[in-house]
């Protein structure tokens, strides 16, 4: 053969390496790589390229002990602000309860929180009228959240880690519930990423 054909030989072994290798990390690679960044189906949700701790307020539970964000640390939380008022906040408010069912809690938790002012058996009444038992009655009545975090708007959504910093946020409704929504937190989740 001539040195020519050679060379066209090894530059076409070289680009079938470099196209197997690309498949195989692609597919096999996958389960490894493929929740580092929210799915499409997320948006408007954002990853925060620095995390920030979260401000240290309080909201008040389905009896009215108040509990600090600080005291949620150990876990992912998805802490959405809503109202009974704020139209897209009731659309979302099933698809954030669907979260919450499919994801172990164990190492996540959706902390849906009233903003509308009312009381705790408003907003367990209100959550359980629309299709979102599975989410626990948390109500902020001053306010606090929204200042704290700067809202303009709801629904707003911000995703914390177990170290109870800030490592994402969505200013308006999700699609919280999507097949591939409830893979990504379940990946963000898993024990080997909570520990």
């Amino acid at each position: 053969m001539t040195p020519y054909r050679w060379s066209y030989i090894a530059i076409g072994a070289a680009v079938l390496t470099v196209a197997v290798a690309t498949f195989l990390y692609v597919m096999l690679g996958r389960t490894v790589h493929a929740y580092t960044v929210p799915p499409a189906s997320l948006a408007p949700f954002t990853a925060d390229k620095s995390p920030a701790a979260v401000p240290q307020v309080a909201i008040s539970d389905a009896s009215g002990r108040r509990i600090a964000l600080s005291q949620l640390k150990g876990r992912y939380i998805l802490l959405n602000l809503w109202a009974p008022w704020c139209v897209p906040c009731v659309k979302e408010l099933p698809a954030l309860a669907r979260l919450e069912a499919a994801v172990p809690n164990a190492h996540f938790s959706v902390v849906a929180v009233d903003v509308g002012r009312g009381t705790a058996a408003d907003a367990r009444s209100f959550l359980d009228a629309n299709q979102a038992k599975a989410l626990a009655t948390y109500v902020d009545s001053n306010l606090a959240l929204l200042r704290a975090f700067g809202a303009f708007g709801l629904p707003l959504s911000v995703l914390i880690d177990p170290q109870g910093r800030e490592i994402g946020r969505a200013l308006g409704p999700a699609s919280w519930d999507s097949p591939e929504s409830i893979d990504y937190f379940r990946a963000l989740a898993a024990p080997r990423a909570a520990s």
